[in-house]
């Protein structure tokens, strides 16, 4: 069996504050590259192989095998399943690239498993057995749904404390809203050179050091997304859609993100404003940048494309919405 799933921008978490009795929420939006594709089967042992084809760069290979085997043994316990699997990663981002690629590679791993056996699960009880969605549901409900996501976060008594998905234990959010994102709208996404990434417990620090966030940022941040930014995508309103990305990029804790970001992401968001970008986000603690453009805009892929580093790493591509998850390409 293979399964093929997409990516997704992590535009904001909508509340941390708390002040209201929740906290987190989100919207973001499912991508459909670069894709996380993985062929399993049962073997005939009681291990799990994990395998590489021979293009996918070595520097994605030892987490993303960590991922597998994870997520594999915790969905084997949960279930009650004695058997082993081997596995064959055809296709993989690298990680912690703002793009979603651990919650994809968890859940695909868990969807694999569970088909094989006959087992027929959402991605929300997956989510849970496998330990991811614990702050944001984004790459949760793009796993099954794609398109553009909105999520309602977590009762404040139920999760007790901010907290990042990869250090929190509760049930992925419910869902609010799972829109078809307009099919005419492109997409760039610039990958700048990292060499820092914001995960582990430098970002549980970055969580309890800047929480709560300040009531007022959170209602005009809750005000942008439901009033403006939503109701635009449905319009097709990309000039005051893009607005509001620049709009979120500057309050609540979407501006912490983008404040503990070095010269070169900021310079590179500025640039892409100056030269006609219409809005300009960061997905989650980057480096993945994005904007929204089309056919009258399409000039800001070649200038981005020409302010780029490409010695340096620096790489962009273009792609579109993916209104629909996963995909079983092979049974």
């Amino acid at each position: 069996m293979i399964i093929k799933t997409p990516s997704r921008l992590h535009m904001c978490l909508i509340d941390m504050s708390g002040a209201y009795g929740r906290i987190d929420g989100g919207i973001g939006l499912t991508i459909d590259q670069p894709n996380f594709i993985i062929k399993g089967e049962e073997s005939d042992t009681k291990d799990i192989k994990v395998d590489f084809c021979e293009d996918i760069d070595e520097e994605i290979k030892p987490e993303c095998k960590e991922k597998i085997v994870t997520s594999a043994d915790r969905i084997r316990k949960y279930y009650g399943i004695d058997e082993g699997f081997n596995f064959e990663v055809e296709k993989a981002c690298l990680p912690h690239s703002g793009l979603g690629s651990g919650t994809q590679t968890a859940l695909a791993t868990g969807k694999l498993i569970t088909e094989m056996k006959g087992i027929h699960e959402n991605s929300v009880q997956l989510a849970s057995v496998v330990g991811r969605g614990g702050t944001s549901g984004i790459g949760t409900f793009s796993f099954d749904y794609g398109g553009f996501i909105v999520d309602g976060g977590h009762s404040l008594k139920e999760k007790g404390s901010f907290l990042p998905s990869s250090a929190s234990n509760v049930r992925p959010p419910q869902l609010l809203g799972h829109y078809d994102f307009p099919e005419d709208w492109d997409i760039l996404v610039t990958i700048p050179t990292n060499t820092e990434h914001i995960n582990g417990k430098k970002e549980v620090n970055i969580f309890q050091a800047n929480c709560p966030i300040n009531k007022s940022e959170v209602e005009q941040m809750s005000h942008i997304i439901f009033m403006n930014l939503i109701p635009f995508m449905l319009e097709h309103n990309i000039y005051e859609f893009g607005s509001c990305i620049d709009q979120i990029q500057c309050r609540g804790f979407k501006k912490v993100e983008v404040s503990l970001q070095p010269p070169k992401f900021l310079n590179l968001m500025k640039y892409m404003r100056d030269n006609g970008a219409y809005g300009v986000g960061m997905s989650s603690f980057g480096p993945a940048i994005y904007t929204i453009f089309d056919k009258e805009n399409k000039d800001i892929v070649k200038a981005t494309a020409d302010y780029l580093n490409e010695e340096e790493g620096d790489t962009y591509f273009v792609c579109k919405a993916q209104n629909f998850g996963h995909q079983i390409i092979e049974k």
